[in-house]
C-alpha cells in the first residue's frame, strides 16, 4: 500500500471513530480491515455497549472480516486502527494472519487509561510470535487520531479510567 492509500483508509477509520461522538471517555477507537481495496470488516469499540471486555474495535472488525473473507485466515489484509492495538488485538491479528497493522496514535500520544498494561507493547507480541511476516507501522495521521482521545497529561477522573 502507498502512503496515500494508508491515509485514505485511516481517514475512514477516524470518521468511523467520530461516529461515536466526541467524548474521549467513550473510547472512540475504530478499526478497518482492508484487502485488495475492499473493506472486509469495520467497527468501533463496543466494550461498554455489549458489556464485553473483548469487544475492542479491532476484535469486532476481525469478527466481521472472517465471515466476509470466508475464512479465519485473512492473509494479505491490513488492519487500520486509530489507536495502537493492545496485546489481545495484536495476538488476534497474528492468529488471523493479517499481514499489516497500521495505527494512528501510539501509547506515547494518549493517556495511559487506554492501555491495560504498563510496560508491554504491541511490538513485544509481534517479536515473540512464530510469524515473521507481520508488519506494524505506527503514526499514520497520528495527530488527527490522538485528538480523539485524552492526552498523556490530561487529568482524567479515576472513575472514567477503565484500567484502574
Amino acid at each position: 500500500m502507498t502512503d496515500a492509500e494508508d491515509k485514505h483508509w485511516m481517514q475512514r477509520a477516524i470518521a468511523l471513530a467520530k461516529s461515536k461522538g466526541n467524548d474521549p471517555s467513550d473510547t472512540p477507537i475504530a478499526s478497518l480491515i482492508v484487502r485488495n481495496g475492499k473493506i472486509l470488516g469495520a467497527s468501533c469499540n463496543e466494550t461498554e455497549t455489549l458489556n464485553d471486555p473483548t469487544a475492542h474495535a479491532e476484535m469486532m472488525a476481525i469478527r466481521i472480516a472472517g465471515p466476509a473473507a470466508g475464512s479465519m485466515d485473512i492473509r494479505g489484509a491490513t488492519l487500520y486502527s486509530t489507536l495502537q492495538p493492545c496485546g489481545m488485538c495484536t495476538m488476534a491479528s497474528i492468529w488471523a494472519k493479517i499481514g499489516r497493522i497500521v495505527y494512528g496514535a501510539g501509547r506515547e500520544d494518549v493517556h495511559s487509561m487506554y492501555f491495560e498494561d504498563r510496560h508491554l507493547d504491541t511490538m513485544d507480541f509481534v517479536r515473540d510470535a512464530w510469524r515473521d511476516d507481520l508488519v506494524v507501522e505506527g503514526g499514520c495521521l497520528k495527530d488527527a487520531c490522538a485528538a480523539l482521545y485524552f492526552r498523556p497529561d490530561d487529568e482524567v477522573p479515576q472513575d472514567q479510567q477503565g484500567n484502574v
